[in-house]
């Protein structure tokens, strides 16, 4: 990861969040002799600490933390200090109620839980630097600091007044006229003209439907300006540290904020995961958050927290069963992870998060829990020398972007069944089940270098990516694109032809008549066994199509489903996984695009990194995977020929 020390580099990252202001300071000599024996060579320190290091407006108390930091140090474990923006102390909501986040129905968010602040609020940007800068100028030179986490998983919306005033702002410095802005809006419908800058407000509650494209600017809106929170921050401890690379934690698909845009803006893009351990997908859906957070990072990234066992906000919360933490780590690793951690090192007693998992649990020393991240840390150092550094190659893009999604989650559309991540999630696992690695990218990004470009769903898409996604198709590569595609432009307007005219000629297809979205249960069948679920579409094809599948029985009986026109392939349907995965197999091996390895059992993922070969076995039982030729599993330093043969939730790191 860029940034980091020659020393650091060469590690794999391992340890997690160590809240030590919620336990006895006679604790704190335990935890570090714990962390020595796991292997643990890095902790995140002070994220929720703000009331802690500041009781009282201007009041500092750094000492707990100065000790804390030389003991870690003489442990020779490494600091990512935080800066505690993403939870003020109550004193910060008392005396300056404006700091607070106002809701679409104007109810206030108070503190005793977090995240309560609102990113528009001048006193809350100045106190949140004046904290900043205090850590920064205090620990800038000590030597435990390897880098710099800032806030928290930013996630917080504001509606209030200090908000209106900055979107008003915002828009002005997009839009420039208020003409302009009408136009965008679209305003002459329902009489929403405005005459005045003052008359623009957030889009608060309202009788009825809201305008979409206000909803639309509203969110792009709040992902600048959390970040202007994030920068501010991060421009502060690089100003006292220019030599320490500076981070923030996404949270996985989360809508709220543009990440290609803020990654841009890191030294080190991270993540936070947390897979389901019951769900039958949930290894397909690490490996999807593990794609995106590689390409956002354009190369090894960091996985900020994880659980060790089980979470406490789901409805029923199971632990992980002996075996799956370490597998789903080492996943992170061969899809790029140079860094393992979790939220948290212990497990709290008191508070919201006391039955979240912790790295010690409340079984302690002897618990399961500790013990299996004991065996991690030890797997981590193994592999850790020929592993941090090195690239994950990937032929496939599949195409991804934040205004799309919000464009198309609108309040007032043909199905409230399409649920965009929910498509996302079934093309990746399509991609991940027949064993092609694959890259995200916006669909304005370079795509040279991917044989096969996939679209799962664009809904909006600017004239750029659309004139991006034909030029790279002309220029010999291969595109298959989902349904509810190039509908729009950037302003949420529909285009004309309900698609854009250069996608139409791409695909084949004269004129898209009308949507028919599917009832949940509701098959379209199809030619060749095909069934379809979710949404279809009436298409006239314009006869230069080579090759089509079409609808069976109903009113699209005889139309196309799925069109290709050379190296342009459109789905008109979600078809049922097997067939997806079938037809994005056959456009990947027409691309020359092949598997990592062929003949997996299932539940098996092959994927290389550098030239190493990571298989990971996500099933209950033994299996055995054939191998090209001999290799050396540097996890149990044999050596397998031919073949080799995995446990349950079994893992090998194998060098040619």
């Amino acid at each position: 990861m860029p940034g980091l020390s020659d020393a650091t580099r060469r590690r794999i990252l391992f340890g997690g969040d160590y809240n030590p202001e919620q336990w006895p300071e006679e604790t704190w000599p335990e935890d570090v002799r714990l962390m020595k024996t796991a292997g643990v060579n890095s902790v995140t320190l002070g994220v929720f600490s703000w009331s802690k290091l500041e009781p009282r407006p201007g009041v500092h108390d750094f000492g707990w933390l100065d000790r804390l930091m030389d003991l870690l140090h003489e442990g020779g474990i490494g600091v990512v200090l935080a800066t505690p923006t993403a939870s003020p102390p109550p004193w910060l909501g008392h005396l300056h109620p404006d700091t607070l986040p106002r809701d679409a129905d104007g109810r206030t968010e108070w503190w005793g839980g977090r995240q309560h602040f609102s990113h528009s609020s001048t006193a809350y940007r100045r106190h949140a630097a004046a904290i900043t800068e205090a850590l920064a100028a205090r620990y800038g030179g000590h030597p435990a600091l390897t880098m710099w986490h800032i806030n928290n998983e930013y996630c917080t919306y504001d509606h209030g007044d200090e908000a209106a005033t900055r979107f008003r702002r915002w828009l002005r410095d997009r839009y420039g006229t208020l003409d302009a802005l009408n136009t965008a809006w679209g305003t002459a419908f329902w009489s929403q003209g405005y005459g005045d800058w003052a008359e623009v407000v957030p889009p608060r509650r309202a009788h009825y439907l809201r305008n979409p494209t206000q909803v639309l600017d509203f969110r792009r809106f709040t992902s600048d300006m959390l970040l202007e929170c994030c920068t501010a921050e991060r421009d502060i401890v690089r100003r006292h540290t220019p030599h320490i690379p500076v981070t923030t934690n996404f949270m996985p698909l989360w809508s709220g904020q543009d990440a290609w845009r803020w990654a841009e803006e890191e030294d080190v893009v991270s993540v936070d995961l947390y897979p389901d351990p019951r769900d039958p997908f949930g290894a397909q859906e690490g490996a999807l958050v593990q794609d995106m957070t590689r390409s956002q990072a354009r190369g090894p990234w960091m996985l900020m927290e994880q659980a060790a066992g089980a979470v406490n906000w789901r409805g029923v919360n199971h632990p992980k069963p002996r075996g799956l933490n370490r597998l789903w780590s080492l996943q992170a690793v061969a899809r790029g992870a140079d860094a393992v951690c979790y939220f948290q090192w212990r497990q709290s007693r008191q508070g919201a998060e006391k039955f979240h998992s912790g790295m010690v649990s409340h079984a302690g020393e002897r618990g399961r829990t500790y013990q299996e991240v004991k065996q991690l840390g030890a797997d981590l150092a193994r592999i850790a020398p020929h592993v941090t550094g090195g690239a994950v190659a990937a032929d496939v893009a599949v195409l991804h972007d934040w205004h799309s999604w919000w464009a198309g989650d609108q309040e007032a559309r043909p199905s409230r069944e399409v649920d965009y991540p929910d498509v996302l999630r079934a093309w990746h696992r399509a991609l991940w089940q027949a064993g092609l690695t694959t890259d995200f990218a916006r669909p304005d990004h370079d795509l040279t270098g991917y044989r096969l470009v996939v679209v799962p769903q664009l809904y909006l898409l600017t004239d750029a990516a659309v004139d991006n996604l034909v030029a790279h198709v002309r220029g010999g590569a291969t595109l298959v694109c989902g349904f509810l595609t190039g509908v729009a432009d950037q302003d949420d307007r529909i285009r004309p032809g309900a698609m854009d005219v250069r996608l139409r000629e791409l695909f084949g297809i004269r004129t898209l008549h009308e949507w028919w979205p599917l009832r949940p249960g509701e098959r379209a069948e199809c030619e060749g066994g095909l069934r379809g679920t979710l949404w279809s579409e009436e298409l006239e094809p314009d006869g230069t199509a080579d090759e089509t599948i079409a609808y069976r029985g109903g009113e699209l009986d005889g139309l196309p489903a799925v069109l290709r026109k050379g190296r342009a392939w459109y789905l008109s349907t979600l078809p049922e996984p097997d067939r997806l995965r079938a037809l994005l197999a056959r456009a990947a091996a027409d691309a020359g695009v092949r598997p990592v390895l062929d003949g997996l059992p299932d539940g098996v993922e092959a994927v290389r990194r550098g030239d190493l070969l990571f298989l990971l076995n996500h099933g209950r039982e033994p299996v055995t995977v054939d191998l090209p030729g001999t290799h050396h599993d540097l996890l149990t330093q044999t050596t397998a020929t031919d073949r080799i043969t995995l446990g349950r939730y079994g893992a090998a790191v194998l060098k040619p």
